[in-house]
């Protein structure tokens, strides 16, 4: 999914830094869609001749004079390209290209692989793949809550385990069938946005991975094993955030009468957070299969202790 500035290359005339202003003007004249000139020594890209700042120099009063007859130098010496690799990620390259000075805002991208020039990047070109990128990596997100979904989990976890400590934690909303069933399926998007807010607050915001496997069902991917304290913190807010989605009477009986899942009715409690927990501290992963294992038998035993809690493979 990620898309490398390299992919887009076009090609320029290129010049040395020796060859006369006279034969840059020539090329620009020959070639009138293009808006740069890159200026190279032995392969290697020094700067870039845009259309508009040379014929700024030799629009000047005495320019033509001045510049015609000598070597692009002249010209160059007081230029800053933005100069990238081949393997740059789009998203970057978009990032260094709109933070440069106004007037070279625009200018050609120059791209290099192994430092050797292979091309130029428009910005429109630049701009046509950004979109591009960004639409393809929407499709990857959870139309909810907007956090990744299953195919860019996947890639993470395969990353992950070849971390040298890390921790898999699995959310469930345990019961959310049964107040989905009571009060709606918009309150019951807008309990699972609340959650999303709430691991994005103790996860996405400290930089960690976060993910909505779907429905009710979230992932977090951390660097370390000290998860206790976070994840009683984690408890506390949602046990408080949760009472918001309830009726007094509900919140006083602690319990909704629902359908269960083979079809009678009962008391069913209200929504509590199973959060199951697989660390590589005392064991060695070597596949995701083994990982996914573990989380659902770690979550298998969460969702047996009444209420909101954690568990895990320690």
């Amino acid at each position: 999914m990620v898309a490398f500035i390299g992919d887009i290359v076009e090609q320029v005339p290129c010049v040395s830094q020796s060859e006369l202003n006279s034969e840059v003007d020539q090329i620009f004249i020959d070639n009138s869609s293009i808006q740069g000139i890159v200026v190279v020594n032995n392969e290697v890209p020094i700067s870039l001749i845009s259309r508009s700042h040379f014929y700024q120099k030799i629009g000047t009063q005495y320019g033509y004079h001045l510049y015609m007859g000598k070597s692009v130098e002249l010209i160059i010496a007081h230029l800053d390209s933005l100069i990238v690799d081949y393997y740059q990620p789009v998203t970057e390259v978009s990032k260094l290209a709109m933070a440069r000075e106004e007037q070279n805002r625009y200018d050609y991208v120059i791209v290099t692989k192994e430092n050797k020039y292979i091309g130029v990047v428009s910005i429109e070109r630049l701009l046509m793949k950004l979109v591009e990128v960004q639409v393809e990596f929407a499709s990857f997100l959870n139309p909810l809550t907007g956090l990744p979904g299953n195919h860019i989990i996947e890639a993470k976890l395969k990353e992950m385990i070849q971390e040298e400590r890390f921790s898999i934690l699995y959310f469930d909303l345990d019961h959310f069938k049964a107040y989905n069933d009571t009060y709606g399926f918009q309150k019951g998007d807008q309990l699972l946005e609340s959650t999303a807010e709430l691991l994005k607050k103790h996860y996405t915001n400290k930089g960690y991975f976060l993910g909505h496997i779907g429905g009710d069902d979230f992932i977090a991917m951390i660097h370390h094993h000290e998860i206790q304290s976070e994840c009683n913190l984690l408890i506390e807010e949602f046990e408080k955030m949760i009472k918001e989605f309830y009726t007094p009477s509900h919140l006083l009986q602690q319990y909704v009468i629902a359908e269960n899942r083979q079809g009678l009715i009962e008391k069913v409690p209200l929504v509590s957070l199973s959060i199951a927990i697989v660390t590589n501290q005392n064991r060695v992963f070597h596949n995701v299969e083994e990982l996914v294992e573990d989380v659902a038998a770690i979550k298998k035993t969460c969702k047996n202790v009444p209420g909101s809690c954690y568990v895990t493979n320690r």
